[in-house]
């Protein structure tokens, strides 16, 4: 049977490099498998949750390039979560709790002055029908509890190895709200069984979650060796810290307006914590390459300098029919062909679409002047081809004497306005005569 997968975002912020590297390994998994990759907006959490998130989200990943098999958002099914939900309570599984959270706070204080672990302790598994009623005759509301299993809960990870969770060193999970909301761990069950998920792959913070969640795919009637369960350590920073704190530096919309090409991030996120080198290749090449078997169970470092190389290196190798529709109107391959190699960022394209098409203002030298406005005399006459420079440039060394940074710089500054750039043998017949004479005169 082909795999089916998800990424399941809450719609409460935007996406970052950690949750593209999720949404990434899901999509790659599917495609090299043949499988279905479905997104899924977790929703229900109505306070916090924004449309506007929700449609940032999509628009993020379709920058990315991970076209979804099918979509859906958990607000639109909260009668099945309540159908599930009667289930387990009819199997004495989902129980009512009255508990305020100064209750609980203070039950938690008095278990860890006692050098137990701060684990519920299931009062209210003791209430009684009458006890019950009172509660709710004096305005309160219930919320439920999922009564986990005994014993432990083990699983052959297909990143991290062997893996099991003690459940009772666990709390009993609250699955719905007092105001009738239900909540991820449960709500996530539900959907992956109603949509016949067979691979959950996410982060490691998820660990326990998984011990939970297949306790409670169990108690639901699903066999929990039939999933497979895939977690990749999350990432740190350069220095081996928490990346956590600069995630929001780090949301692919700052990529994305900083200059960070999509080709770049997949290529360097597919790969990150693996034991294949990143480099630039197709969704299609990466996806035939995939393997969660290949990744380290110890922490990725996400390292900015490795991501800008890497950036370099894609803008480097598109052709002119990659980019075409992104250059500037009458933009010619020959323009892309001389401006590319010198690329960190491709919004740069536009400093030298000014310097061989538009208007600059080259830095004064008076100190040149003489020997600009000779070059200018010298300029020989069109049709410019790429055997224009080292013609003229082996004119003016004849003529003038120069040689080397003597002869090159201010010839530079006064054509291009920059310190450094692209080959000027190839920009100089982008730049044409009339411009290349009025800057050289000054």
């Amino acid at each position: 049977m082909s795999p089916r997968v998800r990424f399941a975002p809450s719609p409460t912020g935007h996406l970052h490099v950690g949750n593209a590297r999720i949404a990434l390994a899901n999509f790659l998994f599917a495609r090299r498998h043949g499988g279905h990759f479905q997104l899924r907006f977790d929703d229900t959490d109505k306070e916090r949750s924004r449309d506007e998130f929700a449609t940032a989200i999509a628009a993020d990943l379709g920058w990315l390039g991970l076209a979804w098999d099918s979509t859906f958002r958990q607000s639109d099914r909260l009668a099945r979560y309540a159908e599930a939900a009667e289930q387990l309570k009819v199997l004495g599984r989902l129980y009512p709790c009255f508990e305020s959270e100064e209750e609980l706070r203070a039950k938690r204080e008095a278990r860890l002055k006692r050098g137990l672990a701060p684990v519920y302790d299931r009062a209210m598994l003791r209430l009684t029908a009458e006890q019950r009623q009172a509660a709710e005759a004096g305005g309160k509301r219930p919320y439920w509890r999922f009564r986990l299993s005994d014993g432990t809960i083990g699983w052959d990870d297909l990143v991290l190895g062997r893996r099991q969770v003690k459940l009772s060193s666990v709390s009993d999970p609250v699955l719905i709200r007092a105001d009738g909301t239900p909540l991820y761990t449960f709500t996530s069950v539900v959907d992956d069984r109603a949509e016949g998920i067979t691979h959950i792959i996410r982060g490691e913070d998820h660990i326990t979650n998984t011990g939970v969640q297949i306790d409670l795919f169990a108690a639901l009637g699903t066999d929990p060796t039939t999933l497979g369960f895939a977690h990749l350590p999350l990432l740190t920073d350069s220095e081996g810290g928490k990346l956590s704190k600069r995630l929001q530096s780090l949301s692919l919309r700052s990529l994305r307006r900083d200059g960070i090409e999509a080709a770049a991030l997949t290529a360097y996120l597919a790969r990150l914590g693996s034991s294949a080198d990143p480099t630039p290749l197709s969704l299609a090449a990466l996806a035939e390459g995939f393997d969660l078997a290949a990744f380290s169970a110890s922490a990725a470092r996400f390292d900015m300098h490795q991501l800008l190389a890497l950036n370099r290196r894609v803008l480097h190798g598109l052709t002119y029919a990659d980019i075409a529709p992104r250059l500037p109107a009458g933009a010619t391959e020959a323009f892309w062909n001389a401006v590319r190699g010198n690329l960190d960022f491709f919004s740069e394209v536009q400093v030298w679409w000014e310097v061989t098409s538009g208007t600059i203002t080259p830095p004064e030298q008076p100190d040149e002047a003489a020997f600009l406005r000779a070059a200018a005399a010298l300029l020989p006459p069109e049709p410019w081809d790429e055997t224009t420079w080292p013609r003229w440039i082996a004119t003016l060394r004849e003529q003038t004497g120069r040689r080397g940074k003597n002869l090159f710089h201010p010839l530079r500054l006064a054509l291009t306005g920059e310190e450094e750039g692209p080959e000027l043998a190839a920009l100089l017949p982008l730049i044409g005569r009339e411009r290349a004479y009025a800057r050289l005169k000054g």
